[in-house]
């Protein structure tokens, strides 16, 4: 089991996610947190990440570290997303269980799902259907990764945990318009307006589209109370439950933060991507992992976040 004296190593610290998880472990008393700079490690080298790990030999490993980005940046950087995710991610993998780390935390997306998938999403319907186009690539790599998890689960008897969160926000995220997910680019968007006193905002996409948001922080929560989780599934999702369509959201942000700015639409539908993705989350609360931060807190907390950073 894990405790507070067990050496994690938590791989793409710096990012949304590997921050969130950062802060958890060390507000929970975790004393060994490995890190490792991306200067000083290329993660797609695998002979450098082999010997880094039998160097440190921590205990468990929860991956983060990845290429990621919103329809944008899939779309125009298809072979990256692919090449560098399947390389971060073996490496990592294969490293583990080749040093014997038997305890390892693998995030992905519920971008894994099929474009037309049921609502709310089960982790059975993976591959039952075509994915979203605009990411399909990201996609792929993650569902290799999820199969890599559960083949060595199978064959060697590791404890390899794939979770699979809905879309995420909260401190340290990527506000680049062009390379960001969308709840951030919303947020980067109307500051930008407010700021400089825009008499309209339009947005890509038809504003349709329905998503479910969930704060970084649960996800962070999530990694540690699984990771002392002897489990027989190897894909769990997560998310809060908390869904609305883009629009709600763009009204929700700039009431927030007093935007009066005309919002307006493009109304291209290939901005939209998938129609809707909200994950059922009955597996991960079946071993008793529950979602419990307040959407309306967890924004405020946001973009305190962002505004000491802009």
């Amino acid at each position: 089991m894990i405790n507070k004296n067990s050496k994690i190593f938590v791989a793409g610290h710096k990012g949304l996610v590997g921050s969130s998880i950062i802060r958890t472990l060390k507000k929970k008393g975790f004393k060994k947190i490995i890190k490792i700079e991306k200067k000083k490690i290329n993660l797609k080298n695998q002979f450098k990440v082999f010997k880094f790990k039998k160097k440190k030999k921590p205990s468990a490993i929860i991956i983060c570290a990845a290429k990621v980005g919103g329809i944008k940046a899939n779309y125009k950087k298809k072979a990256e997303f692919i090449y560098d995710n399947l390389a971060i991610q073996n490496n990592l993998i294969h490293g583990a269980y080749i040093n014997k780390i038997n305890k390892l935390i693998f995030l992905g997306s519920s971008c894994i799902y099929p474009k037309f998938s049921r609502q709310p999403i089960k982790e059975k319907y993976l591959l039952e259907g075509p994915l979203e186009k605009t990411n399909e690539p990201y996609a792929i790599a993650k569902i290799v990764g999820v199969k890599l998890c559960e083949s060595y689960n199978d064959q060697f008897n590791t404890n390899y945990i794939c979770l699979m969160p809905s879309n995420l926000f909260g401190p340290n995220d990527n506000y680049d318009l062009q390379n960001s997910h969308f709840f951030p680019a919303i947020i980067r968007k109307l500051y930008e307006a407010k700021k400089k006193n825009k008499k309209e905002v339009k947005f890509w996409g038809t504003g349709n589209a329905m998503r479910e948001l969930t704060f970084v922080d649960e996800v962070a929560e999530a990694c540690i109370f699984f990771l002392n989780k002897n489990i027989k599934h190897t894909l769990i999702n997560l998310g809060s439950g908390y869904e609305r369509n883009i629009k709600s959201y763009i009204n929700f942000v700039a009431k927030k933060i007093g935007v009066n700015s005309k919002i307006s639409f493009d109304s291209n539908k290939i901005f939209d991507g998938v129609p809707r993705k909200i994950v059922d989350t009955k597996i991960a609360r079946n071993y008793g992992w529950r979602p419990i931060f307040d959407f309306n807190k967890a924004f405020d907390i946001t973009y305190a976040d962002f505004l000491k950073k802009n």
